[in-house]
């Protein structure tokens, strides 16, 4: 059975950083590439970040250079370095992979940056 783990959100002040996690198992983690997803009350889900299964990675405008998407393949985790958050960043932030026609998530983890 696929799942995705999500850990590491919490509450930061603006300019800290955090760093999420996300643990796969039920799939050859190696084999898919991977992505983050975040999403606020009354938005669509926006993608934030995604890495491919050589390492090659890509990211919203609003995050470059300040989020960094990594992948540990024998750990099979997927991680967001976030670094300088800012109020905006703030959402629920989701792991994904697309595998055989379909979506899959985990369960998302908070991220709120307040003073």
């Amino acid at each position: 059975q696929l799942q995705l783990v999500e850990s590491g959100g919490g509450l930061v002040q603006p300019g800290g950083s955090l760093r999420l996690s996300c643990a796969a198992s039920g799939f050859t983690f190696s084999m898919y590439p991977m992505r983050w997803y975040r999403q606020v009350p009354g938005k669509e889900r926006e993608l934030v970040a995604g890495i491919s299964t050589r390492g090659i990675t890509n990211y919203v405008d609003s995050v470059k250079g300040r989020f960094t998407i990594s992948r540990d393949n024998v750990k099979n985790t997927v991680y967001l370095q976030m670094n300088s958050l800012k109020f905006e960043d703030t959402a629920v932030y989701y792991c994904n992979v697309y595998r055989l026609d379909s979506d899959y998530w985990g369960q998302g983890t908070q991220v709120t940056v307040s003073s």
